[in-house]
């Protein structure tokens, strides 16, 4: 672990970017004065957290990546499970935090972050009938609220559980009348945005997300006492 620190400080102050080749391995024995051993161990844990791929031969070696949030989901799902975490938790979570982005998200909106969230609303609306289109643009509108409010904390957060969030690992459905009432949700949470009305912004994603949970409570009661486990992950 000592050696996968400094592997990864040495990244930083060294300027490494995504795709940049660290030194072959008996350069970093020396300069770490470490066995080969342990160095492989350090880059295959590395390589675990997504920091580095390790390519096999001639030309290969350790390749700087860029972490993602699967590495978080993973983490946060299993520590939920060994808690025994009901769905319900994450429901409540997400019902406290997102009208929070939502809010930061209206005094922080980019013209990317803004054309994003103006093509998942068009898209959910030319595709309702697509549930596999309803949910991937349903996902893609929260997730750019969450980095579109400038904190990459709450943008990390809804990226590792967004592949849980909606219910469906867990067998919830969105029939087409529900797919209409998200739409018309997410329209006005839009407008907010686009209006740079934090207050608003922040109530029309609390509506929003309290429809969801009494849609849930009324008709998949049971999802909201589910166990939170590894294999609901996508």
């Amino acid at each position: 672990m000592l050696i996968a620190r400094r592997i990864v400080d040495d990244i930083r102050r060294g300027g490494y970017g995504v795709g940049d080749r660290l030194p072959p391995e008996k350069p970093m024995l020396e300069s770490y004065q470490i066995g080969r051993g342990t160095l492989r161990e350090a880059l295959r844990f590395l390589e675990l957290q997504g920091v580095i791929s390790l390519k096999p031969g001639p030309g290969g070696g350790p390749t700087v990546e860029k972490p993602d949030a699967s590495h978080l989901s993973t983490s946060l799902v299993l520590l939920l499970q060994f808690e025994n975490a009901p769905f319900s938790s994450v429901v409540e979570a997400r019902d406290s935090l997102e009208p929070i982005m939502a809010r930061l998200a209206a005094q922080r909106l980019t013209e990317q972050d803004t054309a994003a969230l103006v093509e998942s609303v068009d898209q959910m609306r030319a595709n309702l009938k697509d549930r596999d289109i309803f949910l991937q643009t349903n996902k893609d509108f929260h997730e750019t609220i969450a980095w579109a409010s400038g904190n990459q904390v709450f943008g990390f957060l809804v990226d590792s559980l967004i592949g849980i969030v909606d219910g469906t690992s867990l067998g919830v459905d969105y029939p087409e009348n529900r797919r209409h009432a998200v739409l018309a949700a997410h329209d006005r949470i839009l407008q907010a945005l686009l209006a740079h009305d934090e207050d608003l912004s922040e109530k029309a994603m609390a509506d929003h997300l309290h429809e969801y949970t009494v849609y849930l409570g009324k008709k998949y009661s049971e999802v909201l006492h589910a166990r939170v486990t590894w294999d609901l992950l996508p």
